[in-house]
C-alpha cells in the first residue's frame, strides 16, 4: 500500500468556507439575518454563501474578517480549495483534461 502524505488528502465532500462560517455564527449566536443587516448586504445572497450556494469572494473574506476575525487570506484559500475539489469532480473538466493530455503528450 503506497503511503499517503497529509498534503495528499482530500476531504470525502469539498467543504466550503461558507459552511465554517455559519458554524462561528451559531457558535457566537449571532442571527444570520442580523449579521447581514449590519454587514449591508442582502439576507438571501448571505444565506447562500453560509449554504455554499455562491462563492465567497475577497470583499467578502474582507467583511467577514473585520466583523468575526476569521482571516481573509484563510477564507480565500478555503474558497480556491473548494472550486479545485469540485472542478476535479466534474466530468466535463475530467473529459477535458484528458483530452489536453492526449495532444500534450504527443507533442
Amino acid at each position: 500500500m503506497a503511503k499517503i502524505t497529509a498534503g495528499e488528502l482530500e476531504s470525502f465532500r469539498p467543504y466550503h468556507p461558507g459552511e465554517l462560517l455559519k458554524d462561528e455564527l451559531e457558535y457566537r449566536h449571532l442571527s444570520q439575518k442580523a449579521v447581514a443587516k449590519q454587514l449591508g448586504l442582502p439576507y438571501t445572497a448571505f444565506n447562500e454563501i453560509l449554504n455554499g450556494k455562491r462563492p465567497v469572494t475577497t470583499d467578502f473574506a474582507l467583511y467577514m474578517e473585520a466583523a468575526l476575525g476569521v482571516p481573509a487570506y484563510m477564507l480565500v484559500g478555503m474558497q480556491a480549495d473548494y472550486n479545485l475539489q469540485v472542478a476535479k469532480k466534474d466530468k466535463s473538466v475530467l473529459d477535458r483534461l484528458a483530452q489536453i493530455r492526449k495532444v500534450a503528450a504527443v507533442q
